[in-house]
């Protein structure tokens, strides 16, 4: 048992550094955490031999498998449902558009550029066709768009690409079988019932019982995920819908939400992050950095020549429309959770993994870096937020 709170406390500390880090370079915790995995996991295979970090343990899959869970159910958790109401054509085009212009182009390119094989290929384009809800939420509170009817249109519109990646990647990889029909049809019962019985738990026991919400939660979220392996799927999937299911009961009570954040930013997502990057080989990305840069352009342009015309419809101002279509061309929580799948589930190798969670990373920070230096529309600001109210949720988004 020593041997596993000694693993523990490295993974822990690496963490906190990710953590420190993070504040002074003011960019997502999850992108240093796995820049970290990836520089730690490289120093003890070097000087300690193979999975010294502990990295293919059980116990240590099982905690990073949940933080993933958890992770998706929080990124549809804490949507506005009114916003995405309020501008639904908007998030609609944008959003689509988002996720099929570099699910195909990536695709197209993975596959007659590097000679990926087909399955590797399609499984390129879902990992690089996603928006960062993390990094473009962390990025409104920082600018203050989030209270703006313009930034909640990106969030709706990063919403609806990322539910598209999601939707792909269960469609085209889980095996449709007489277990997938049982999967869909508990879900969908689950989730009509799981907004009512929410409130009624809550009701019921919420001032009486020590997080009985969080407790069903997750009762829920392991229940549904576990049905999902069953299925030949990934536990995640459900989670994301099942978190916009309860996107209004969550809107009525934040401190139920940060209370949660705090329990998946503060322990469990750490070692995702930390895992994924530590499974990204530095040697593969350095014997062929040609590959990364192929794989990142893919993405960004083909998400700019997607989004450019359409986000014209709805934003005339020039600034407006760069801004827009960079922050969509981010990427970094759903990227390396369908990297992490196709590498989990024999799709890609080990190479071709590496490869594309290094563009999955470098997305997050290129695009978010020039729109703010160059586009950022500064006349869309009604007020700028204050210290107290930007600090808060910035510690608890960096996800």
């Amino acid at each position: 048992m020593e041997h596993v709170f000694g693993i523990a406390a490295v993974w822990l500390f690496l963490a906190l550094i990710s953590t420190i880090m993070a504040r002074h370079l003011r960019v997502s915790v999850a992108l240093v955490e796995i820049c970290i995995g990836m520089i730690a996991a490289y120093v003890f295979e070097k000087h300690f031999g193979a999975d010294s970090l502990g990295v293919n343990q059980e116990w240590l899959k099982f905690i990073a498998s949940t933080g993933a869970v958890l992770l998706t159910f929080l990124a549809g958790a804490e949507l506005d449902p009114k916003s995405l109401k309020s501008k639904f054509k908007e998030v609609s085009v944008v959003g689509l558009v988002g996720f099929f212009a570099p699910f195909l182009g990536c695709a197209a390119i993975a596959r007659f550029l590097l000679g990926w094989n087909g399955p590797a290929s399609w499984l390129a384009g879902i990992a690089l066709s996603t928006t960062s809800m993390a990094v473009v939420y962390a990025v409104m509170l920082e600018t203050g768009f989030n209270k703006t009817a313009f930034g909640k249109g990106i969030l709706g519109s990063c919403f609806i690409n990322d539910l598209g990646t999601v939707i792909a990647l269960g469609l085209m990889f889980a095996p449709f079988t007489m277990r997938t029909m049982i999967f869909v049809v508990v879900c969908v019962g689950t989730f009509i019932l799981l907004p009512f019985m929410t409130d009624r738990l809550t009701l019921w026991y919420g001032n009486r019982t020590a997080a009985v919400r969080t407790k069903w939660v997750l009762f829920v979220l392991m229940g549904l995920g576990a049905l999902a392996l069953w299925a030949g799927s990934e536990a995640v999937l459900p989670a994301y819908i099942a978190g916009l299911v309860l996107a209004g009961n969550a809107a009525r009570d934040h401190h139920w939400v940060r209370r949660l954040r705090t329990l998946t930013v503060g322990f469990l997502t750490p070692f995702y992050f930390l895992r994924a990057g530590s499974l990204v080989s530095l040697p593969a990305l350095s014997a062929a950095p040609l590959v990364l840069v192929v794989l990142l352009l893919s993405k960004v342009i083909s998400k700019i020549f997607g989004l450019f015309p359409v986000i014209g419809i709805f934003h005339r101002g020039t600034k407006e429309r760069w801004y827009y279509t960079l922050l969509m061309s981010t990427g970094l929580t759903f990227g390396t959770i369908s990297a992490l799948y196709g590498l989990t589930h024999n799709i890609v190798t080990s190479e071709q993994y590496s490869f594309l969670v290094a563009a999955v990373i470098a997305s997050a920070v290129v695009p978010t870096m020039i729109a703010n230096f160059f586009f950022l529309p500064r006349h869309l600001l009604k007020q700028a937020p204050t210290a107290d109210e930007e600090l808060p949720e910035l510690e608890n988004e960096d996800v």
